[in-house]
């Protein structure tokens, strides 16, 4: 194709005139400085957190599209490489995934607000890398949606990288952000520093529990199956003990079940899920396994006993006692008064509604 049939099949010349996507993914210098100085890409690297002073400044205003892999290359310079255990043999494991920097960089400049005057601005840390682009979410895009969400804002740009085959057609490509970084056993992306103004990613190097990918990847040949970015962040959120919503995840979470990663605990209102029995078998630490499952009970009886001991003579109703516990249904919390009651530790006076639980004296 000459140039003028390339731009026109990416819909990137209407009518014989060049669209402000041309500019921003094709245009020289001079060009960009002339009509759109704001579409630029500003590279800083410091040492440490806590460095006030960057030590290296870039400046990339041209054409996004032969900028990409000058970007990555820039970056890929300082990226480490880290070492973990894995049997008998150590593997290596860039601090920063190449697909997922590229994706993030990506969304940058297919969503960012460009009647805004700021430049994007791509910050490197030894262990961290964060992307900050002008204009808050599109209409409609939360931190709580955005996986599952699309809307780009500037569509002419996403489907021109999608016809190139950078993007997928929607342009969005967080969920391969988010997948990339939780199969290397790192943290899941951060948009703390997003509002209204700007959008803020941080990709995190660390990695947090690569013996669990291993184990991950163990499952995943023996099963033949793959896990999807859904069922990663419910595994990151029972590994870290985060609240999740279980009832939208509840495919997913039966899926998991049945894999024998994950184990359920308790029913009703107080279910709980927790890493399986397996897993911990796999780390070598069984222990650790009976621990975790029976911390909570134990954690439960304590603050019941805490609560009974601050009531003193008078005692304690049954419906105050579930006020202690509001994540457990009643019969749940009953069950817990009677393992103490015939422990020795606690007894009633009266029954049903009118019983009282008390600590008995000298306890």
């Amino acid at each position: 194709m000459s140039p003028t049939q390339l731009l026109e099949a990416a819909e990137l010349l209407t009518e014989g005139n060049l669209t402000r996507a041309a500019l921003i993914l094709f245009g020289s210098r001079s060009a960009l400085s002339r009509h759109l100085p704001q579409a630029e890409v500003v590279f800083e690297y410091r040492h440490s957190d806590t460095s006030i002073s960057h030590q290296q400044w870039i400046e990339f205003r041209q054409g996004f599209l032969p900028l990409l892999d000058s970007l990555w290359n820039t970056i890929n310079l300082r990226n480490e490489v880290v070492q973990y255990q894995d049997g008998l043999f150590r593997r290596d494991l860039p601090v920063f995934n190449e697909l997922a920097v590229r994706e993030a960089i990506l969304n940058a400049v297919c969503h960012r607000d460009y009647r805004l005057p700021g430049s994007i601005f791509i910050r490197q840390f030894p262990r961290r890398l964060e992307i900050v682009s002008p204009g808050g979410f599109p209409a409609g895009i939360t931190v709580d949606n955005l996986l599952k969400r699309q809307s780009p804002r500037n569509r002419r740009i996403a489907e021109a990288c999608a016809r190139c085959g950078l993007v997928e057609r929607s342009g969005q490509g967080i969920d391969r952000i988010f997948e990339e970084s939780l199969k290397e056993g790192k943290a899941r992306p951060s948009f703390a520093g997003t509002d209204y103004h700007q959008v803020a990613i941080c990709l995190w190097g660390e990695l947090q529990n690569p013996q669990f990918i291993r184990f991950l990847e163990r499952v995943s040949a023996e099963r033949q199956i793959s896990f999807s970015v859904d069922d990663l962040l419910l595994l990151d959120a029972i590994s870290q003990g985060t609240e999740f919503d279980a009832s939208a995840g509840k495919e997913h979470l039966k899926q998991l079940l049945e894999t024998g990663v994950i184990e359920k605990s308790g029913s009703g209102r107080g279910v709980r899920y927790l890493l399986s029995r397996k897993f911990y078998s796999f780390l070598g630490k069984p222990g650790a396994y009976t621990r975790k499952r029976g911390l909570d009970r134990e954690t439960n009886k304590a603050l019941l006993l805490r609560h009974l001991e601050s009531c003193g003579d008078s005692g304690c109703a049954l419906n105050e006692l579930e006020q202690v516990l509001p994540s457990l249904s009643k019969s749940q919390v009953q069950k817990l008064l009677q393992q103490l009651k015939t422990e020795g530790r606690t007894h009633v006076v009266g029954a049903r509604r009118a019983g009282r639980w008390f600590v008995p004296l000298g306890l």
